[in-house]
């Protein structure tokens, strides 16, 4: 089955680079900032869904976070993990199958605070919206 990519064209772009040069264009988006490709199974369609994501390992792990620029709802790949925790994960020419789950607690305030040093931006989106925005920790299975 062929996978989505974002409908957002330049996240599409960027997805493509990645994939085509094995993460040598595009896991450094920015200056520092990384990204990661997350393929997710669409909870109503079950196709699967790519998007790029900025990270920071973790241990073993990968974070990401589910800001979606602080909009009222939580972003589509996200509810895709909470229809079915199992995903597959693209750093640099790595692909395997991750589990995800979502940090809580004094684990959540310690990997906000990670991903905050790396994209400031997280904590504007926090103050846009009411929801609580999810820190999602990807583990190799």
């Amino acid at each position: 089955m062929a996978v989505v990519n974002s409908p957002v064209d330049w996240v599409n772009e960027h997805i493509r680079k990645y994939v085509e040069t094995g993460g040598a264009e595009g896991h450094e988006w920015q200056p520092g900032v990384f990204t990661l490709l997350l393929t997710t199974t669409g909870r109503k369609s079950g196709k699967p869904r790519r998007t790029a994501l900025i990270y920071q390992p973790h241990g073993d792990a990968y974070v990401v976070v589910a800001s979606y620029g602080g909009a009222p709802e939580h972003p589509a790949w996200y509810r895709n993990l909470e229809a079915r925790n199992e995903a597959e994960v693209q750093v640099r020419s790595d692909v395997f199958r991750a589990r995800a789950r979502t940090a809580t607690g004094a684990e959540r305030a310690e990997l906000w605070k990670l991903m905050t040093e790396v994209w400031p931006a997280y904590d504007d989106y926090a103050g846009k919206t009411d929801r609580e925005i999810p820190v999602v920790v990807l583990e190799r299975v």
